[in-house]
């Protein structure tokens, strides 16, 4: 009997080409006549399209575009218009945030009036696609887990860039428009405040992070295990509990003494994905806000023991004897 060929074989399963399920009045029409892709079934389902774009959808990748070609060609003017050195430089380029002496005013748009700009459109652009997934959700009868998922996100996006800044009063608080610089903020931004690593918050969020990463290795790893079962067939074998479930559900039990569901994994991947941004973004919040250093902190509350005393006290030179002031 042939196994049940899955994403390491040869053979693709590809049915007739579907529009999907018919919307209510009031949806724009699908964009585009579905077709097969040989390469696209190696990696996913072979049927590509038709795309649901609608009014929210084009408005979210207008305004996306304009923050793009915003950065992009301030990035650009800063090499002098050269191509070369455009792409030479571009992991260290950077569109830069008001100057701490504007606070929160409008500044000039070559002090940091493009960035605002860039962010406003950004931060239009993110919300109106998080009303166009959940509004989708609705339409095919969906939970709104996605887009509660996605707001997390756009949450540590808005404390980075506008909550904490508008707490401290100043738009160079956040952080800059760029890959090397937004990492060297980061850097900078733990070092002005006490180490990170010594925030609550912080040590949550990266807990969340990789117990996220590890459930969904284990959850993926699993299902792939049991493909050649049908494993990849996760709601028949909820209902119509097979080799594919017993095997898997069997295999945690005998190694880690319990297993989830085939709901419940997902319950638990998807809460420990969204509480990394959620309490990164409280940490983040609370930094120069509520908390000025970290590490002294943790030194008050007992997180942490003060650092030994390892080189002895530094005297000053002028009040050690037969030192004429």
């Amino acid at each position: 009997m042939a196994e049940y060929q899955n994403l390491f074989t040869t053979v693709q399963a590809t049915g007739p080409l579907h529009h999907g399920i018919e919307l209510d009045a009031g949806n724009s029409p699908r964009t585009g006549e579905p077709l097969v892709s040989y390469w696209a079934g190696k990696i996913g389902n072979a049927q590509i399209g038709p795309i649901y774009l609608g009014t929210l959808g084009l408005a979210s990748l207008v305004c996306g575009m304009i923050a793009f070609n915003i950065i992009g060609l301030n990035m650009l003017a800063s090499v002098n218009w050269n191509p070369v050195q455009f792409v030479r430089q571009l992991f260290w380029l950077a569109l830069e945030p008001p100057p701490p002496s504007y606070g929160l005013h409008l500044p000039p748009l070559n002090q940091g009036g493009w960035w605002l700009m860039a962010g406003g459109f950004l931060t239009v652009s993110l919300f109106l696609w998080w009303i166009r997934t959940y509004r989708r959700s609705r339409a095919l009868g969906l939970g709104t887990h996605v887009p509660w998922a996605f707001l997390s996100a756009i949450w540590l996006f808005l404390v980075l860039g506008f909550f904490r800044p508008v707490l401290m009063g100043s738009w160079g608080e956040a952080v800059p428009f760029g890959i090397f610089p937004h990492l060297d903020w980061t850097a900078a931004f733990s070092l002005r405040y006490g180490n990170l690593f010594y925030n609550p918050f912080h040590a949550l969020s990266i807990a969340f992070l990789y117990g996220s990463t590890l459930l969904f290795a284990m959850h993926g790893a699993t299902i792939l295990a049991v493909t050649r079962f049908g494993g990849e067939r996760e709601v028949e074998q909820i209902v119509d509990r097979g080799t594919a479930s017993e095997r898997a559900a069997l295999f945690w039990r005998w190694t880690m003494g319990f297993n989830a569901t085939m709901e419940s994994i997902h319950r638990w991947a998807w809460w420990f994905a969204v509480l990394c941004p959620l309490v990164g973004g409280i940490g983040i919040l609370l930094t120069g806000t509520v908390v000025d250093n970290w590490y002294l902190w943790s030194m008050k509350h007992g997180v942490v023991p003060p650092y030994p005393a390892v080189f002895p006290a530094v005297i000053d030179p002028s009040l050690l004897q037969g030192v004429t002031p």
